[in-house]
């Protein structure tokens, strides 16, 4: 008897260990994604407004799309090293070099600067808001996966279809479902780091970033348009 109880007793003390060992390492993961995540968040600001001072010309579609999903590709190949986190950098200063001019495009237009503003507030405040409640509530979205992929694929091929065939009602509904997905995907990938289904920080910053940037620029064009006198 003696002898069992003692084996129960290493088994808790050995679950005990490895359930601290997991809350180390997500916080961990939660406090190195949130450092990388500010930084690049600063660095596609800077990228952004040197583009605008410069008043650089957009990319156009294929160069944007290629460089944004080559850098992805290499960020996701070497998230595991050093260059990992340089191609992160080299990632999110490419899309904040593309939103240069867009933003140069909105400031030109009646109420543009308030409509740039008001995105960015609503975007910080759901960004924070919904990152909160992951990590305040520590529930498990890991439910919404599926969803999101499906989501984010018919969404893109929206907007293409959109530029495509000219078709701005097309462009608004592609919008309006991103400024959905990409709330629900901050909410998954918190919920997903502190949940230790992510554990590579690189990667979680990533996902972080591109959230926040079509959130952003989704908001950009839902309000543009409502204070639009067309």
């Amino acid at each position: 008897m003696n002898s069992r109880n003692q084996a129960q007793l290493i088994r808790a003390a050995t679950s005990a260990d490895l359930s601290v060992e997991s809350a180390i390492s997500s916080n961990g993961v939660v406090r190195n994604t949130y450092l990388l995540l500010s930084l690049t968040l600063l660095f596609s600001a800077l990228t952004a407004g040197a583009s605008m001072a410069l008043t650089l010309p957009h990319p156009g579609l294929i160069i944007t799309l290629v460089g944004y999903f080559g850098l992805l590709f290499l960020t996701t190949k070497f998230r595991n090293s050093g260059l990992g986190i340089a191609f992160v950098f080299a990632l999110t200063g490419f899309m904040g070099y593309t939103l240069g001019p867009i933003l140069n495009a909105y400031l030109g237009l009646p109420n543009g600067a308030q409509t740039v503003m008001t995105a960015m507030g609503a975007t910080a405040a759901i960004f924070v808001g919904l990152s909160g409640y992951a990590l305040t509530t520590r529930k498990d979205f890991s439910f919404m996966g599926g969803f999101l992929m499906v989501g984010i694929l018919t969404a893109f091929l929206a907007g293409l279809g959109a530029i495509f065939f000219q078709i701005p009602a097309l462009s608004l509904a592609a919008s309006a479902m991103f400024v959905l997905l990409m709330s629900g995907l901050i909410l998954y990938e918190t919920s997903n780091i502190i949940r230790g289904g992510e554990t590579n920080y690189v990667m979680a910053t990533v996902m972080l970033f591109v959230a926040i940037f079509n959130l952003f620029t989704s908001l950009m064009q839902l309000l543009g348009f409502m204070s639009s006198d067309d």
